[in-house]
Protein backbone atom coordinates (compact mmCIF):
# COMPACT_ATOMS: atom_id res chain seq x y z
CA UNK A 1 0.00 0.00 0.00
CA UNK A 2 1.18 3.29 -1.40
CA UNK A 3 2.15 6.17 1.46
CA UNK A 4 -0.50 8.86 1.65
CA UNK A 5 0.36 12.12 1.60
CA UNK A 6 -0.57 14.15 5.19
CA UNK A 7 -3.35 16.29 3.46
CA UNK A 8 -5.42 13.09 1.76
CA UNK A 9 -5.32 11.73 4.99
CA UNK A 10 -6.15 14.52 6.76
CA UNK A 11 -9.54 14.47 4.42
CA UNK A 12 -10.28 10.96 4.28
CA UNK A 13 -10.54 10.58 8.46
CA UNK A 14 -12.31 14.02 8.34
CA UNK A 15 -14.73 13.08 5.45
CA UNK A 16 -18.32 12.44 6.61
CA UNK A 17 -17.84 13.14 10.58
CA UNK A 18 -20.87 14.17 11.64
CA UNK A 19 -20.79 15.94 15.05
CA UNK A 20 -22.20 14.15 18.14
CA UNK A 21 -25.40 15.13 19.21
CA UNK A 22 -26.67 18.29 21.40
CA UNK A 23 -27.50 18.30 25.12
CA UNK A 24 -28.23 21.06 27.24
CA UNK A 25 -26.27 23.00 30.00
CA UNK A 26 -26.74 25.68 32.51
CA UNK A 27 -25.18 29.22 31.22
CA UNK A 28 -22.52 28.75 34.24
CA UNK A 29 -21.48 25.33 33.45
CA UNK A 30 -21.28 26.28 29.26
CA UNK A 31 -17.82 27.37 29.46
CA UNK A 32 -15.67 25.68 26.99
CA UNK A 33 -18.52 23.66 25.57
CA UNK A 34 -19.41 24.13 21.54
CA UNK A 35 -22.57 25.69 20.62
CA UNK A 36 -24.74 23.16 18.84
CA UNK A 37 -27.37 25.78 17.58
CA UNK A 38 -27.49 29.10 16.82
CA UNK A 39 -28.44 31.84 19.84
CA UNK A 40 -30.79 34.90 19.37
CA UNK A 41 -31.41 37.96 21.82
CA UNK A 42 -34.29 37.09 23.80
CA UNK A 43 -33.68 40.71 24.91
CA UNK A 44 -32.81 43.93 23.78
CA UNK A 45 -29.89 45.46 25.60
CA UNK A 46 -29.56 47.76 27.18
CA UNK A 47 -33.63 47.68 27.43
CA UNK A 48 -34.18 51.47 28.18
CA UNK A 49 -32.09 54.44 27.27
CA UNK A 50 -29.33 54.69 29.70
CA UNK A 51 -26.88 57.08 31.37
CA UNK A 52 -22.71 56.05 30.67
CA UNK A 53 -21.91 58.39 33.73
CA UNK A 54 -22.42 60.10 36.84
CA UNK A 55 -24.22 63.02 36.30
CA UNK A 56 -27.54 65.12 35.46
CA UNK A 57 -30.74 64.04 33.41
CA UNK A 58 -31.52 67.50 31.38
CA UNK A 59 -33.02 68.85 28.58
CA UNK A 60 -30.12 69.84 26.11
CA UNK A 61 -32.06 72.75 24.77
CA UNK A 62 -31.98 74.13 29.16
CA UNK A 63 -27.85 73.84 28.75
CA UNK A 64 -25.70 76.84 28.71
CA UNK A 65 -23.10 78.14 31.06
CA UNK A 66 -24.64 79.20 34.37
CA UNK A 67 -28.00 77.61 33.67
CA UNK A 68 -29.94 77.02 37.26
CA UNK A 69 -31.97 73.70 37.18
CA UNK A 70 -34.07 72.24 39.92
CA UNK A 71 -33.28 68.71 40.76
CA UNK A 72 -36.81 66.94 41.24
CA UNK A 73 -35.50 63.21 41.73
CA UNK A 74 -32.86 60.21 41.94
CA UNK A 75 -32.49 57.66 38.59
CA UNK A 76 -30.11 54.67 40.21
CA UNK A 77 -29.38 51.72 38.60
CA UNK A 78 -32.01 49.17 39.06
CA UNK A 79 -34.61 51.94 40.60
CA UNK A 80 -35.26 54.45 37.38
CA UNK A 81 -36.76 58.38 38.17
CA UNK A 82 -40.86 57.64 37.14
CA UNK A 83 -41.92 60.85 35.63
CA UNK A 84 -40.68 63.23 33.27
CA UNK A 85 -38.27 66.13 33.18
CA UNK A 86 -39.94 68.81 32.09
CA UNK A 87 -38.12 72.98 31.28
CA UNK A 88 -36.27 73.81 34.14
CA UNK A 89 -35.93 70.41 35.66
CA UNK A 90 -32.71 68.22 36.00
CA UNK A 91 -32.74 64.47 38.10
CA UNK A 92 -29.64 63.26 39.67
CA UNK A 93 -28.52 60.30 37.44
CA UNK A 94 -25.94 57.45 38.19
CA UNK A 95 -23.96 54.97 35.28
CA UNK A 96 -26.67 52.93 34.10
CA UNK A 97 -29.50 54.27 35.17
CA UNK A 98 -32.60 54.63 33.00
CA UNK A 99 -33.16 58.33 31.63
CA UNK A 100 -36.15 60.11 32.58
CA UNK A 101 -38.64 60.73 29.96
CA UNK A 102 -38.32 64.14 28.36
CA UNK A 103 -34.62 64.23 29.42
CA UNK A 104 -32.30 64.13 26.09
CA UNK A 105 -28.78 64.60 27.68
CA UNK A 106 -26.09 64.13 30.43
CA UNK A 107 -25.28 66.79 32.35
CA UNK A 108 -21.89 65.26 34.00
CA UNK A 109 -20.91 65.88 37.60
CA UNK A 110 -17.75 67.57 36.62
CA UNK A 111 -19.23 69.86 34.52
CA UNK A 112 -21.84 70.59 36.73
CA UNK A 113 -22.12 72.61 40.61
CA UNK A 114 -24.35 71.05 43.20
CA UNK A 115 -26.30 74.15 45.03
CA UNK A 116 -29.07 72.64 47.51
CA UNK A 117 -32.45 71.47 45.68
CA UNK A 118 -30.83 73.70 42.40
CA UNK A 119 -27.79 72.56 40.39
CA UNK A 120 -25.73 74.58 38.09
CA UNK A 121 -24.49 73.87 34.71
CA UNK A 122 -20.51 75.15 33.83
CA UNK A 123 -20.80 74.19 30.07
CA UNK A 124 -23.63 73.11 27.52
CA UNK A 125 -23.78 68.76 26.27
CA UNK A 126 -25.52 68.52 23.43
CA UNK A 127 -28.37 66.09 22.81
CA UNK A 128 -27.84 62.61 23.41
CA UNK A 129 -24.31 63.42 24.83
CA UNK A 130 -23.34 60.47 27.33
CA UNK A 131 -27.01 58.42 26.63
CA UNK A 132 -26.58 54.72 26.04
CA UNK A 133 -29.44 54.54 23.49
CA UNK A 134 -31.87 51.06 23.62
CA UNK A 135 -30.83 48.36 21.39
CA UNK A 136 -27.03 49.92 21.59
CA UNK A 137 -25.71 46.64 21.89
CA UNK A 138 -28.44 44.47 20.43
CA UNK A 139 -31.73 44.07 19.88
CA UNK A 140 -34.28 40.92 20.80
CA UNK A 141 -33.80 38.36 17.94
CA UNK A 142 -30.74 39.05 17.22
CA UNK A 143 -28.44 36.13 16.25
CA UNK A 144 -25.17 36.68 17.97
CA UNK A 145 -23.47 33.72 18.42
CA UNK A 146 -23.26 30.75 15.97
CA UNK A 147 -23.37 27.04 16.23
CA UNK A 148 -20.09 25.52 16.17
CA UNK A 149 -18.39 28.43 18.45
CA UNK A 150 -16.54 27.48 21.78
CA UNK A 151 -17.87 29.43 24.77
CA UNK A 152 -15.02 31.35 26.25
CA UNK A 153 -15.53 33.69 28.84
CA UNK A 154 -16.83 36.65 26.60
CA UNK A 155 -18.99 34.81 24.55
CA UNK A 156 -20.67 32.47 28.38
CA UNK A 157 -21.15 36.45 29.24
CA UNK A 158 -22.77 37.33 25.94
CA UNK A 159 -24.94 34.51 26.36
CA UNK A 160 -25.82 35.58 29.94
CA UNK A 161 -26.77 39.04 28.72
CA UNK A 162 -29.29 37.66 25.96
CA UNK A 163 -30.99 35.92 28.50
CA UNK A 164 -29.76 32.18 28.32
CA UNK A 165 -30.16 30.53 31.19
CA UNK A 166 -29.40 27.37 29.50
CA UNK A 167 -27.81 26.83 25.91
CA UNK A 168 -27.44 23.41 23.49
CA UNK A 169 -23.97 21.91 23.48
CA UNK A 170 -22.38 19.07 21.99
CA UNK A 171 -21.80 16.35 23.99
CA UNK A 172 -18.58 15.38 24.77
CA UNK A 173 -17.23 13.26 21.97
CA UNK A 174 -16.11 9.73 23.88
CA UNK A 175 -12.75 8.85 23.10
CA UNK A 176 -11.21 5.42 24.01
CA UNK A 177 -7.63 4.59 24.65
CA UNK A 178 -5.47 1.77 24.91
CA UNK A 179 -1.90 1.72 25.29
CA UNK A 180 -0.30 -1.74 23.67
CA UNK A 181 2.92 -3.35 24.55
CA UNK A 182 4.58 -5.82 27.01
CA UNK A 183 6.97 -3.05 27.87
CA UNK A 184 4.49 -0.79 29.21
CA UNK A 185 3.63 -0.40 32.79
CA UNK A 186 1.96 3.05 34.22
CA UNK A 187 3.79 6.13 36.25
CA UNK A 188 4.65 4.79 39.89
CA UNK A 189 3.77 0.98 38.92
CA UNK A 190 6.59 -1.74 39.65
CA UNK A 191 9.03 -1.69 36.59
CA UNK A 192 10.89 -4.62 35.39
CA UNK A 193 14.25 -4.24 34.08
CA UNK A 194 13.19 -4.20 30.34
CA UNK A 195 10.13 -1.66 30.93
CA UNK A 196 9.23 1.79 30.42
CA UNK A 197 6.81 4.03 31.86
CA UNK A 198 3.23 4.63 29.47
CA UNK A 199 3.13 8.23 28.95
CA UNK A 200 1.21 8.53 25.45
CA UNK A 201 -2.23 7.63 26.36
CA UNK A 202 -1.67 10.14 29.69
CA UNK A 203 -0.52 13.24 27.13
CA UNK A 204 -3.26 12.43 24.67
CA UNK A 205 -5.97 12.41 27.33
CA UNK A 206 -4.86 15.73 28.37
CA UNK A 207 -5.44 17.08 25.03
CA UNK A 208 -8.95 15.39 24.71
CA UNK A 209 -10.04 16.66 27.82
CA UNK A 210 -8.75 20.89 27.11
CA UNK A 211 -10.89 20.28 23.87
CA UNK A 212 -14.18 19.21 25.54
CA UNK A 213 -13.84 15.05 24.68
CA UNK A 214 -14.79 12.47 27.27
CA UNK A 215 -11.79 9.95 27.91
CA UNK A 216 -12.57 6.54 28.43
CA UNK A 217 -9.30 4.96 29.80
CA UNK A 218 -9.21 1.18 28.41
CA UNK A 219 -5.50 0.82 30.26
CA UNK A 220 -2.39 -0.94 28.85
CA UNK A 221 -2.82 -4.28 27.26
CA UNK A 222 -0.15 -6.67 26.83
CA UNK A 223 1.23 -7.90 23.24
CA UNK A 224 -1.53 -10.72 23.21
CA UNK A 225 -3.95 -10.30 20.09
CA UNK A 226 -7.25 -11.58 22.39
CA UNK A 227 -6.70 -9.50 25.10
CA UNK A 228 -6.47 -6.63 22.94
CA UNK A 229 -9.64 -7.82 21.10
CA UNK A 230 -10.93 -7.54 24.53
CA UNK A 231 -10.49 -4.03 25.06
CA UNK A 232 -11.74 -2.58 21.76
CA UNK A 233 -15.11 -4.53 22.11
CA UNK A 234 -14.79 -2.84 25.91
CA UNK A 235 -14.48 0.33 23.77
CA UNK A 236 -17.43 -0.74 21.79
CA UNK A 237 -19.75 -1.45 24.49
CA UNK A 238 -19.25 2.22 25.83
CA UNK A 239 -20.28 3.59 22.63
CA UNK A 240 -17.00 5.04 22.01
CA UNK A 241 -17.38 8.04 18.79
CA UNK A 242 -13.84 6.89 19.00
CA UNK A 243 -11.17 4.38 19.58
CA UNK A 244 -7.48 4.68 19.54
CA UNK A 245 -4.79 2.43 19.91
CA UNK A 246 -1.17 3.22 20.84
CA UNK A 247 1.54 1.11 19.83
CA UNK A 248 1.33 -2.12 17.93
CA UNK A 249 0.72 0.15 14.16
CA UNK A 250 3.87 -1.28 12.30
CA UNK A 251 4.39 -4.79 10.96
CA UNK A 252 6.61 -6.21 13.49
CA UNK A 253 5.56 -9.70 14.97
CA UNK A 254 4.21 -8.24 17.94
CA UNK A 255 2.80 -5.21 16.32
CA UNK A 256 -1.58 -6.19 16.46
CA UNK A 257 -3.28 -3.17 16.49
CA UNK A 258 -4.42 -3.30 12.49
CA UNK A 259 -5.03 -7.77 13.00
CA UNK A 260 -6.78 -6.51 16.45
CA UNK A 261 -9.10 -4.09 15.05
CA UNK A 262 -9.76 -6.00 11.41
CA UNK A 263 -10.80 -8.80 13.89
CA UNK A 264 -13.27 -6.80 15.59
CA UNK A 265 -14.73 -5.83 12.88
CA UNK A 266 -13.33 -2.18 11.66
CA UNK A 267 -12.98 -1.84 8.16
CA UNK A 268 -9.55 -0.22 7.19
CA UNK A 269 -9.68 2.95 5.10
CA UNK A 270 -6.08 3.40 4.93
CA UNK A 271 -2.60 2.43 6.81
CA UNK A 272 0.52 4.35 6.56
CA UNK A 273 1.27 8.03 6.12
CA UNK A 274 4.32 9.84 3.98
CA UNK A 275 4.63 11.65 7.23
CA UNK A 276 7.99 11.49 10.03
CA UNK A 277 7.06 11.49 12.51
CA UNK A 278 4.10 9.32 12.65
CA UNK A 279 4.00 6.60 9.41
CA UNK A 280 2.55 3.73 10.46
CA UNK A 281 -1.02 5.55 11.08
CA UNK A 282 -3.90 2.98 10.91
CA UNK A 283 -7.54 4.85 10.40
CA UNK A 284 -10.82 2.24 10.00
CA UNK A 285 -14.39 2.98 11.24
CA UNK A 286 -16.71 0.74 12.64
CA UNK A 287 -20.35 1.69 12.28
CA UNK A 288 -19.89 5.52 12.97
CA UNK A 289 -17.06 4.67 15.60
CA UNK A 290 -13.79 6.00 13.83
CA UNK A 291 -10.85 3.59 14.44
CA UNK A 292 -7.27 4.68 15.07
CA UNK A 293 -3.74 2.82 15.16
CA UNK A 294 -1.24 5.71 16.28
CA UNK A 295 2.54 4.38 16.52
CA UNK A 296 3.73 4.44 20.04
CA UNK A 297 6.64 6.22 20.12
CA UNK A 298 5.70 9.24 22.33
CA UNK A 299 6.74 12.11 19.33
CA UNK A 300 5.07 10.21 17.10
CA UNK A 301 1.71 10.00 19.07
CA UNK A 302 1.78 13.10 20.27
CA UNK A 303 2.24 14.37 16.45
CA UNK A 304 -0.41 12.49 15.52
CA UNK A 305 -2.55 13.09 18.01
CA UNK A 306 -2.06 16.67 16.75
CA UNK A 307 -2.28 16.42 13.43
CA UNK A 308 -5.43 14.10 13.08
CA UNK A 309 -6.96 12.99 16.89
CA UNK A 310 -7.05 16.59 17.51
CA UNK A 311 -8.88 17.46 14.76
CA UNK A 312 -11.74 14.41 14.73
CA UNK A 313 -12.35 15.70 18.15
CA UNK A 314 -13.32 19.22 17.35
CA UNK A 315 -15.33 17.87 14.21
CA UNK A 316 -17.21 15.76 16.36
CA UNK A 317 -17.61 18.61 18.34
CA UNK A 318 -19.13 20.39 15.20
CA UNK A 319 -16.59 23.25 14.82
CA UNK A 320 -15.15 25.09 11.66
CA UNK A 321 -12.09 24.80 10.86
CA UNK A 322 -10.46 21.64 12.57
CA UNK A 323 -7.14 21.85 11.34
CA UNK A 324 -4.00 23.43 12.46
CA UNK A 325 -2.98 26.70 11.36
CA UNK A 326 0.21 26.77 9.26
CA UNK A 327 2.31 30.01 9.71
CA UNK A 328 5.28 31.14 7.98
CA UNK A 329 8.54 32.11 10.24
CA UNK A 330 11.93 32.35 8.76
CA UNK A 331 14.53 29.46 9.34
CA UNK A 332 17.12 30.37 12.27
CA UNK A 333 19.39 26.97 11.13
CA UNK A 334 20.19 25.64 7.61
CA UNK A 335 18.47 22.31 7.04
CA UNK A 336 18.91 19.70 4.85
CA UNK A 337 17.16 17.97 1.62
CA UNK A 338 13.98 15.96 2.80
CA UNK A 339 13.05 13.02 0.94
CA UNK A 340 9.89 11.63 0.37
CA UNK A 341 7.75 12.13 3.73
CA UNK A 342 6.40 15.17 5.23
CA UNK A 343 8.58 16.49 7.90
CA UNK A 344 7.88 18.09 11.02
CA UNK A 345 10.50 19.32 13.01
CA UNK A 346 10.88 20.04 16.70
CA UNK A 347 11.54 23.58 16.99
CA UNK A 348 12.17 26.70 19.50
CA UNK A 349 10.84 30.04 18.41
CA UNK A 350 11.82 33.62 19.09
CA UNK A 351 11.45 37.23 17.73
CA UNK A 352 14.51 38.57 15.99
CA UNK A 353 15.35 42.28 16.00
CA UNK A 354 13.44 43.70 12.76
CA UNK A 355 10.06 41.65 14.34
CA UNK A 356 10.30 38.76 12.21
CA UNK A 357 9.45 35.39 14.13
CA UNK A 358 12.58 32.89 13.49
CA UNK A 359 12.36 29.06 14.03
CA UNK A 360 15.17 27.25 15.00
CA UNK A 361 15.12 23.02 14.70
CA UNK A 362 16.43 21.41 17.84
CA UNK A 363 19.74 19.52 17.39
CA UNK A 364 18.17 16.00 18.01
CA UNK A 365 14.65 14.90 16.47
CA UNK A 366 13.95 11.13 17.85
CA UNK A 367 11.12 10.48 18.07
CA UNK A 368 11.42 8.71 21.40
CA UNK A 369 12.55 11.84 22.66
CA UNK A 370 9.49 13.76 25.08
CA UNK A 371 11.69 16.05 26.44
CA UNK A 372 12.94 17.53 22.96
CA UNK A 373 8.82 17.93 22.42
CA UNK A 374 8.37 19.61 25.48
CA UNK A 375 11.46 22.10 24.94
CA UNK A 376 9.59 22.82 21.33
CA UNK A 377 7.38 25.54 20.81
CA UNK A 378 6.61 24.58 16.74
CA UNK A 379 7.08 21.65 14.01
CA UNK A 380 8.50 23.23 11.08
CA UNK A 381 6.68 21.62 8.29
CA UNK A 382 9.13 20.18 5.17
CA UNK A 383 7.53 18.79 2.07
CA UNK A 384 8.21 15.52 0.60
CA UNK A 385 11.50 16.72 -1.30
CA UNK A 386 11.77 19.87 -0.10
CA UNK A 387 16.02 21.09 -1.25
CA UNK A 388 17.94 21.74 1.04
CA UNK A 389 17.32 25.18 2.92
CA UNK A 390 19.25 27.88 4.06
CA UNK A 391 19.43 30.41 7.28
CA UNK A 392 17.32 33.05 6.99
CA UNK A 393 14.51 31.53 4.37
CA UNK A 394 11.16 31.39 4.95
CA UNK A 395 9.36 28.15 6.51
CA UNK A 396 6.50 26.93 7.34
CA UNK A 397 5.50 26.45 11.12
CA UNK A 398 2.75 24.86 13.46
CA UNK A 399 2.63 26.24 16.74
CA UNK A 400 2.43 24.09 19.68
CA UNK A 401 0.17 25.05 22.38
Amino acid sequence: MALLPVEEAQARLLAGVRPVEAEHVGIADAGGRVLASDLSARRTQPPFAASAMDGYAVRAADLQPGARLRVIGDSIAGRGFGHPVAAGEAVRIFTGAPVPDGADTILIQENARRNGEFVVAEQAEPAGRFIRRAGLDFSEGDVLLRAGLRLDGRLVALAAAMNHADVAVRRRPRVALLATGDELVQPGAPIGPDQIVASNALGLAADIRALGGEVIDLGIAPDDLGTIRARIRQGIAAKADVICLLGGASVGDYDLTRPALEAEGMVLDFWKIAMRPGKPLIVGRHGDTVMLGLPGNPVSTMVCGLLFLKPLVRALLGEAGVLPIAERATLGAAMGENDQRQDYVRARLRVGEDGRLIATPLDLQDSSMLSRLALAEALIVRVPGAPPAQAGSVCEILRLP
